[in-house]
């Protein structure tokens, strides 16, 4: 039988995060939920898990299951004003990396930020 190495310190170029890929997956999941609702502030909360679990999944299933991902979601009420918003991780600058993507509509705001950490 033969054994199969499941040790890797770094990944393959073909199975490293890619930044534009995920950013689609994003794009395509927050337009066809999102499109023509109004904000609700009762319903943000599990919207705003239910979208963040959708991406996480779709995102594994693009191949990147050797990452660990965070997706945060931030959904807001549209009110013509700014939002300036951060964040910061500690990461491994050669395989790691993250996608975001902006939706608005004329009721609501989403900010979805996708991190990959490659684990080992």
């Amino acid at each position: 039988m033969e054994e199969t190495d499941t040790y890797h310190i770094r990944p393959n170029h073909q199975d490293k995060f890619k930044p534009a890929v995920v950013k689609e997956c994003v794009r395509e999941i927050v337009r066809e939920r999102l499109s023509g609702l109004r904000y609700d502030p009762e319903e943000v909360p599990e919207l705003s898990r239910s979208l963040a679990d959708c991406i996480k999944d779709k995102v594994k299933s693009a191949g990147f299951d050797r990452y660990k991902l965070v997706v945060q979601v931030v959904i807001g009420e549209q009110r013509g004003q700014g939002v300036t918003m951060s964040s910061r991780c500690f990461w491994d600058a050669d395989t790691d990396s993250y996608a975001e993507d902006v939706f608005m509509n004329d009721s609501l705001f989403c900010r979805v930020s996708v991190f990959g950490s490659y684990y080992y």
